[in-house]
């Protein structure tokens, strides 16, 4: 049986990657080797998508505010008080008699 002390004596000196029979353990190295570098690959994948959606997500509600700033001052733009003091200069004033509908019938 092997001791403790020899095993990592072993391990130090890298017996196990110079035997004759130590290519199925470059293969395992190689192997982990490369799913770790895929694993960090996707991780700083994913920290990019994540960091580009909060980029967005700021910038949605930047824009709903504008929307809403946009709208209401539209708003405020249609009101009759805020017309009429804007063609007053004109001369134009409302009328005094309420409008006539007009209802045309189809003539069959």
């Amino acid at each position: 049986m092997v001791g403790v002390s020899d095993f990592f004596t072993r391990i130090l000196k890298g017996d196990f990657l110079t035997k004759a029979n130590s290519f199925k353990n470059w293969k395992v190295i190689f192997s982990v080797l490369g799913m770790s570098i895929v694993m960090i690959t996707c991780a700083h994948q994913t920290d990019e998508k994540v960091i580009k959606i909060a980029v967005l997500t700021k910038q949605i509600r930047k824009l709903k505010a504008e929307y809403i700033d946009s709208a209401t001052k539209v708003t405020h733009l249609k009101m009759e008080s805020a017309i009429k003091g804007k063609v007053v200069h004109q001369g134009l004033k409302p009328s005094e008699k309420p409008p006539v509908k007009i209802v045309v019938k189809k003539v069959e």
